[in-house]
């Protein structure tokens, strides 16, 4: 069972997003639509809470597939996330077998950033609910990960270049699936959901 972490949510278990308070003053966002970052494993603290904090500021919803290389308990999140971590909704999956089961169950398509992808991103049609899947700094993800994926996306780097930074990546992802409308209300609906002026 995914356990929900952030200021509305801490200590709080559930079993889908579903049955948090998505409320935005008179509107109402549906959780499924919202645009998803996943974090599969992360290593490094420094780029979770970068990308925690991209996602603070866009409006996403943050998925992270444990194990981590590191604490991933609240405590630890928000001396990486900074005072960010109170505007995003993070929900923490025990496992890749975990999150695979609820993404399925929900209806979520999966979107692999990835090296080995053939389609740039910014050629793919992204859509509400998505959930754009990042892959460990340190080797990225298994086979079997790369296999269940709905789609998978490359961002083309210079010949001879390993890899951008995960952050980095993401946040270019994440921008063009927002530029093409996927996550319908994501960033307005979770600013009006944190308390804040627009």
């Amino acid at each position: 069972m995914p356990q929900r972490v952030g200021a509305a949510m801490r200590g709080r278990r559930s079993a889908s997003l579903a049955e948090a308070d998505w409320s935005a003053g008179p509107e109402r966002i549906s959780p499924l639509a919202m645009l998803r970052l996943a974090l599969y494993q992360p290593d490094i603290p420094q780029n979770t809470g970068t990308l925690l904090r991209m996602a603070a500021c866009l409006g996403l919803a943050v998925e992270i597939i444990e194990p981590a290389g590191f604490d991933v308990s609240d405590r630890h999140l928000r001396r990486s996330g900074l005072d960010y971590l109170d505007h995003v909704a993070i929900t923490r999956h025990r496992s890749w077998a975990a999150f695979s089961a609820w993404r399925v169950q929900e209806g979520i398509r999966l979107v692999l950033a990835t090296t080995a992808g053939a389609l740039p991103y910014t050629d793919f049609a992204f859509r509400d609910g998505d959930c754009v899947l990042m892959g460990r700094e340190s080797a990225g993800v298994p086979g079997a990960v790369h296999a269940a994926a709905d789609a998978r996306v490359v961002v083309p780097i210079r010949e001879g270049m390993r890899s951008l930074n995960v952050a980095v990546a993401a946040a270019m992802i994440c921008g063009e699936a927002i530029r093409q409308g996927a996550g319908q209300g994501t960033a307005q609906g979770v600013v009006l959901r944190a308390g804040l002026t627009p």
